[in-house]
């Protein structure tokens, strides 16, 4: 019972001192850099990934798609031990860069931007392969007959036709990047400035009884979460009602 009276202690104590400390604030800022490095690197590479899945007739998609979608089902913290054993010195990547006189990845924050990007892939290609999916092909095939090369067709027919799959992929991807919390301290630890995202910022204050801050912290991931989630489905709800006028 000791372990409930501390905590309703701090409870209270913690809501009359929620007022963010310094490092709050650069945890915030660390989680936002993570979010919009993840996300860039996300559309980057989930692009050709996503267009290939949706034109590919091979036996081996099912078998890529599993991969990718992978992460919805996994425990976080399975995912990040697996990557942490890579990065690690004995690990293929961490001892590859050992060998090239290259530093470890982990508990940096290049390896948090590793393990952000396997853990939102398929919040990423998952909603541009749909929308890929979804292009009828006679609009490829009459840009073909004017001319228009694979690259220029993807530039000029493709990516305007699935602007609203990128919206999503973007959205959702920033917002899953930013609650994401077995990954990155199984890879990054908690290391203040350096590592320390928002959610890990939110465990050390609850560990520490300090729920007023915890609820600041929390408070600020809630919200942002709903704003974005509201955004993409207000977006396609405009969508829809455009296409049906």
């Amino acid at each position: 019972m000791d372990i409930w009276n501390r905590a309703a202690a701090g409870h209270k104590l913690g809501i009359s001192s929620a007022m963010l400390s310094n490092p709050d604030f650069v945890a915030f800022a660390l989680t936002i850099r993570l979010s919009l490095t993840t996300i860039v690197i996300l559309i980057i590479i989930g692009t050709p990934i996503a267009w290939w899945l949706s034109q590919t007739k091979s036996k081996w998609r099912s078998v890529i798609e599993a991969l990718i979608a992978l992460p919805l089902v996994l425990p976080p913290t399975v995912l990040g031990f697996y990557m942490l054993l890579t990065l690690s010195s004995d690990g293929f990547i961490g001892a590859s860069l050992a060998a090239l006189g290259l530093p470890s990845l982990a508990f940096t924050f290049s390896g948090l931007v590793l393990g952000s990007v396997l853990y939102s892939l398929p919040f990423v290609v998952q909603p541009l392969q749909n929308a890929f999916s979804s292009i009828e092909q006679r609009s490829l095939e009459a840009a073909s007959i004017l001319g228009a090369g694979p690259l220029d067709r993807f530039i000029s027919v493709v990516l305007p036709l699935s602007k609203m799959g990128y919206l999503t992929a973007i959205v959702l991807g920033f917002a899953h990047t930013m609650g994401e919390f077995g990954v990155v301290l199984m890879i990054g630890g908690n290391i203040p400035g350096q590592t320390q995202v928002l959610s890990i910022a939110i465990y050390d204050h609850v560990e520490s009884l300090q729920y007023g801050a915890a609820h600041s912290l929390s408070a600020i991931l809630l919200l942002l979460s709903f704003a974005v989630l509201l955004m993409v489905y207000s977006l396609n709800k405009r969508v829809q009602l455009l296409g049906r006028a």
